[in-house]
């Protein structure tokens, strides 16, 4: 009877160190997976941002252009009006 209790003593704390042991593993691995994840969705976020970005330098280009033509036609239709004054 004693040493089943003696067996008990020691199997029960080394299992629950190792059950510990391997959880805290198991939490670390879970952990730079789900930072690995992460990253990559903020690798995706930048790209699309990028994207982003140079479209819409595209269309401000193409917008400045416009503005430079309607501003060109202004000036032409200014002197138009003075002339006919």
């Amino acid at each position: 009877m004693s040493e089943n209790i003696f067996f008990a003593a020691f199997f029960f704390p080394c299992t629950a160190a190792v059950i510990i042991f391997a959880l805290k593993y198991t939490s670390g691995i879970v952990q730079a997976r789900a930072r690995l994840a992460q990253d990559g969705a903020y690798q995706e976020l930048a790209r699309s941002m990028a994207a982003a970005q140079a479209e819409t330098a595209v269309s401000l280009a193409a917008l400045n252009a416009s503005v430079a033509q309607i501003q060109a036609r202004l000036g032409s239709l200014e002197t138009i009006l003075k002339e006919v004054e």
